[in-house]
């Protein structure tokens, strides 16, 4: 008899913690087709293609323990997204959570540029006809010291703070080390045969990342400013209004320095207006943006898409971008997205 009783006592304390933990697995599939100018028709992807778990575990007192681990991958072909990112590219996040706010390390996307995507008409989509990774930062990089073909809004070896919201304000800070991402040379004012950072360097400088966003009622606010591995800094605002409920009106400005590893025309300035509108269960996406880099050609940039839902996880897009620089390029595409 006392054997029972320890056995469903031991039960059920394990089933009480088992209720306060949770992991999710969520993620997003969206394929396409798209034609580019001078390129034949092509299966493509308007935003990136994802699976992630995360989960909580209730500690007591207010205090959370969570974690994020989220890959990317191509639907077309089953690989990992562009076959030379990590496994777990989106992020790989431990941390905290309770009434101090949420802190986390690992590997994610930055304060500013994590900030900025409540600014951008087409919702930070990292495709052809966004404006998330070129115009709507003035070209800047948050890694310009790891791998080809990796993300540009993001830290590796990196800490996160996000403050609790106090007057409609939140404080969001992040942080990495110095640490070598194992990415090809950059040249900057060395030459190529002594590039100012050689292949595989470690960072000149600890790179960081502030944002401040605020949201009250109607009006949205933030603004940010970032340091990367090799010193470029970026200042980053954003604005938004919603005049009614079915209309969101937003506009963004980015300033990218670059001297410290450019002798002359070291700025590069961008900025990007927008409008989400919606109509029963479609809806419009506007912008237009211009890239203006010190001594060099103008980037102009003008994005229309349209979301049709055909559930609360399920729609079909068409999108239509011009860009032009040294040369037009034009973007025509349709699809569909499924979030689970």
């Amino acid at each position: 008899m006392k054997h029972s009783i320890l056995a469903l006592a031991l039960l059920g304390a394990f089933g009480a913690v088992q209720a306060q933990s949770s992991v999710t697995v969520y993620g997003a599939i969206d394929d396409g087709l798209a034609k580019v100018t001078d390129k034949t028709l092509a299966v493509t992807k308007r935003d990136s293609n994802k699976l992630g778990f995360r989960g909580t575990e209730d500690l007591g007192n207010g205090l959370k323990a969570l974690f994020q681990l989220e890959m990317r991958f191509e639907p077309d072909t089953g690989t990992v997204e562009s076959n030379t990112r990590p496994l777990f590219q989106g992020q790989t996040r431990v941390g905290l959570q309770g009434d101090f706010g949420m802190v986390r390390i690992g590997r994610g996307v930055t304060a500013v540029q994590d900030a900025k995507d409540a600014f951008d008409p087409f919702n930070g989509i990292s495709g052809t006809p966004g404006f998330k990774s070129d115009v709507e930062v003035a070209g800047y990089t948050s890694q310009p010291l790891d791998p080809a073909g990796s993300s540009n809004d993001r830290f590796n070896n990196g800490l996160w703070y996000n403050s609790p919201v106090m007057g409609g304000v939140t404080l969001n800070l992040s942080a990495g080390t110095k640490e070598a991402n194992g990415g090809a040379a950059v040249v900057g004012r060395g030459t190529i045969a002594a590039p100012q950072y050689a292949a595989g360097a470690p960072a000149s400088s600890s790179p960081y990342s502030v944002a401040a966003v605020y949201k009250a009622g109607m009006f949205g606010a933030m603004l940010g400013y970032e340091s990367n591995a090799i010193e470029t800094k970026l200042l980053q605002a954003g604005f938004s209004v919603n005049p009614m409920t079915d209309l969101k009106l937003m506009a963004t400005y980015a300033r990218q320095d670059q001297d410290h590893s450019k002798a002359s025309n070291a700025k590069t300035t961008g900025w990007l207006v927008g409008a989400n509108y919606t109509v029963g269960s479609g809806r419009f996406l506007l912008g237009y943006g211009q890239k203006k880099p010190d001594a060099a050609i103008t980037t102009k940039q003008a994005s229309i898409g349209y979301e049709y839902n055909l559930s609360k996880r399920t729609f079909v897009y068409a999108d239509v971008s011009d860009k032009k620089a040294a040369t037009d390029v034009k973007y025509y595409g349709i699809g569909v997205h499924h979030n689970f």
